[in-house]
């Protein structure tokens, strides 16, 4: 069993390799209205250009946060790249790391005229599971466990994001199993925060069930932001209904030094030519179980409509710490805050009309529900919002047939 030290040991031990002159290094992520989510990820893509000294290194969102990832992308063609490797600050590849991020580089890249080259996700690798080992540890310690203490009195939660695609979610399911053999719990049960099931809340519900005296809720989160603030409010709920078991919150990975030496070899994947990632359980590509009318899907964003959109207005009780609650309505009136529904696309001027159909789930856990209505876009290009529909969206554990929280 590998003791704390252990854990945080071999820091920095990717080798960084040598760009060629020219190169610029682009860190892509999904954004939140969060600002404590937003300053991490740019803390993140810091400590990701000490890896490179001398080398230009930005970032930007797919929403909800500036800058997006175009303005990234012209910032470093600014300071003179001429190439860019570009990588996913995406634990898992789901429909943003294999469809949205993609759809804005290539477009950026035709009319820029300056290539832009991929990279893959993090994934499942040990040096990952060696730094949510270590979040984990740090959070039992702060509860009086001691190295070398038997943990089969004590149970782990590993709480996803939570995706519409099947591989994103086993994966995570992977990441639980992975830490409960190799660090010894007793129990381990996987939940998630959205779209897919069990949510936290039923998950929670479960373990309280099963005897531990300790529960351990991990948030297999790169970052603060509304979800992982529901998924703390959900533990301490949980803790109050269940008194006589005691409910640990871990921290979530951050900028831990493994997830750094993470994205360096990402990076060094792309100029190696090996930055692959997993088709053989792709839905766009294979006909996985229950998602056969996904394959071939076309690849596209749909998050243009909210590019910068977000970030708390200067009177909003959170100070910035968004939890989501300025999606209600009541709320917003009672604070004196302007509210906009979640999918308000108006556009002043002329429109072209597309509809949008289904059911689906935002990054922040809200909803947008099963309607034909048209929207308009003022882009000068033709498009359609379409979402395969989620074959699991009504089960009894899951997003549709739970009550939701603002």
């Amino acid at each position: 069993m590998l003791t704390t030290p252990e854990l945080n040991a071999k820091t920095a031990s990717v080798r960084t390799p040598m760009l060629p002159p020219g190169t610029g290094i682009m860190v892509c992520g999904h954004g939140s209205r969060n600002q404590n989510a937003v300053r991490e990820f740019a803390g993140l893509a810091e400590r990701l250009a000490e890896r490179f000294p001398g080398v230009p290194v930005d970032h930007g969102y797919l929403e909800f946060a500036n800058p997006v990832l175009h303005q990234g992308l012209d910032a470093l063609k600014a300071r003179g790249a001429t190439n860019i490797l570009a990588v996913p600050g995406m634990l898992f590849a789901a429909g943003h790391a294999k469809n949205d991020i993609p759809s804005v580089l290539n477009g950026w890249q035709a009319m820029n005229g300056v290539p832009v080259n991929y990279g893959r996700e993090l994934g499942i690798d040990l040096k990952m599971l060696r730094a949510a080992g270590a979040r984990v540890r740090e959070a039992l310690l702060r509860d009086g466990w001691r190295e070398g203490d038997p943990l089969h009195d004590t149970l782990l939660v590993v709480v996803g994001r939570g995706s519409s695609d099947p591989d994103a979610n086993s994966n995570v399911s992977k990441v639980a199993r992975m830490l409960w053999e190799g660090m010894g719990f007793g129990w381990a049960e996987t939940a998630y925060s959205g779209v897919t099931f069990p949510l936290v809340e039923p998950a929670l519900d479960h373990v309280a069930k099963l005897g531990y005296a300790r529960v351990v809720v991990f948030p297999y989160f790169l970052f603060t932001g509304v979800l992982v603030k529901r998924i703390y409010a959900a533990t301490d709920e949980a803790a109050a209904k269940h008194p006589h078991i005691r409910f640990i919150k871990a921290d979530y990975l951050n900028d831990h030094p493994l997830v750094i030496d993470t994205f360096v070899e990402r990076v060094a994947e792309i100029l190696e030519g090996t930055a692959l990632m997993n088709c053989q359980m792709c839905k766009y590509r294979e006909q996985v179980l229950g998602f056969e009318a996904e394959v071939g899907a076309a690849q596209a964003s749909h998050h243009h409509h909210v590019e910068g959109v977000g970030g708390a207005p200067e009177n909003c009780p959170c100070k910035g710490d968004c939890d989501g609650k300025c999606r209600d309505e009541a709320f917003c009136a009672l604070h004196g805050l302007p509210w906009t529904p979640v999918h308000s696309h108006a556009h002043p001027g002329p429109l072209d009309v597309q509809p949008h159909r289904g059911r689906h789930q935002h990054a922040d856990g809200t909803w947008h529900d099963d309607h034909d209505h048209s929207h308009g876009h003022r882009h000068g290009h033709d498009h359609a919002h379409t979402h395969a529909p989620y074959p699991h969206a009504a089960h009894p554990l899951g997003p549709v047939t739970l009550s939701r929280k603002s």
